[in-house]
């Protein structure tokens, strides 16, 4: 198929729709107004429904009721209005639903900017509602990258029955680039024979639940999500890393940012500098092992983000104080440039921090 020209909100959409995405229920926010408005337009036209509800809490409990009839469902907001599905959120892990959830963050607290950002990787990768779950946190660095995420997320929600979260900032959501819409590697899915489809009086009916009134029964259910969330460890780990043998500084960043250190590093090396990458792709599960592969010698570690240092926390869990850990951020909307990344370095090289 041919490379499209498409802004990345849509891209998302388009994306969802060929996963095989038939419902679609959200409440717009910017920046990612452009997606709803979308799949309003389009999702139709595929026999699928776009409704758009009264409000995040109403959305998110709209995904709850799709999901437990086993049909592909989704929703999107951005920051503020992820905080508000937080409970409905908890409820779909608690009952093992698979959903794609979007969220293509903002500044914050609070209601804080339109601009992007990265301030919700906490929200995300440590759940933003109660109890013991966990999502799965994917993170693209361009749109191309995004739409392959979408198309996967999808198949790893069937495949573990639970919801999974695409976490871009506002510039993914905005930018246009080429995308190519590509079959993503072959999963064997099981049956959905837990969903609420009826039962033509040949089955008991399948009851979706998250409210365990008996510690003993609850404790068993989490024990089993725990188990569920090792596999998921085990199999679903994505990351880009280069040159880490060789490295004398390595910069840990994700999403647009590790864009920004792509950069960086490729001047740096021009200038005789040895500078490596870790790039998280899924940031739940977090690729804690890469960090095993940096050369003994490096000086130390450059974590980069759009927010005042939230993966700041599990790249010191990675490094288990091997080496110094570093930090350089833009927050509120603003965004570090290549040579505020080049300048951190260099003073890391120089011992001058």
């Amino acid at each position: 198929m041919a490379k499209v020209l498409m802004k990345g909100n849509e891209a998302i959409g388009a994306a969802a729709m060929e996963a095989g995405c038939k419902y679609f229920f959200g409440y717009p926010i910017t920046p990612q107004s452009e997606l709803p408005e979308y799949m309003s337009r389009e999702l139709p036209k595929a026999g699928g429904i776009f409704l758009q509800a009264e409000s995040e809490l109403a959305a998110i409990n709209m995904v709850y009721g799709a999901a437990g009839s086993g049909v592909r469902v989704m929703t999107s907001s951005s920051s503020p209005g992820i905080s508000l599905k937080q409970e409905g959120i908890s409820y779909i892990a608690g009952a093992e639903l698979p959903c794609l959830i979007v969220n293509i963050m903002r500044g914050g607290p609070g209601l804080g900017s339109i601009q992007p950002s990265q301030t919700d990787y906490f929200q995300a990768t440590r759940g933003g509602g109660n109890g013991d779950y966990r999502l799965v946190v994917l993170a693209p660095a361009n749109v191309q990258e995004l739409v392959d995420l979408i198309i996967e997320g999808f198949d790893i929600a069937d495949q573990y029955r639970n919801p999974v979260m695409i976490l871009g900032d506002g510039m993914i959501g905005q930018m246009m680039e080429p995308v190519e819409f590509k079959a993503p590697k072959k999963r064997e899915l099981p049956e959905k024979d837990w969903a609420t489809t009826g039962t033509g009086g040949k089955r008991k009916p399948n009851i979706i639940n998250s409210l365990y009134l008996q510690p003993e029964d609850l404790e068993e259910h989490n024990i089993r999500l725990q188990q569920k969330y090792n596999d998921i460890k085990k199999n679903e780990i994505k990351v880009e890393s280069y040159n880490l043998e060789e490295a004398d500084v390595v910069i840990a960043a994700y999403g647009t940012t590790s864009r920004i250190a792509k950069t960086a590093i490729s001047q740096l090396e021009k200038e005789g500098y040895k500078v490596g990458l870790i790039r998280p792709i899924t940031l739940w599960p977090y690729p804690y092992d890469e960090f095993e592969k940096i050369n003994d010698n490096c000086k130390g570690i450059l974590t980069v983000e759009m927010n005042s240092g939230q993966m700041l926390d599990d790249v010191k869990i990675a490094v288990k104080g091997k080496y110094p850990v570093y930090f350089h951020s833009r927050t509120g909307g603003m965004i570090p440039t290549p040579n505020e990344i080049i300048e951190k370095v260099k003073k890391i090289y120089g011992g001058e921090i």
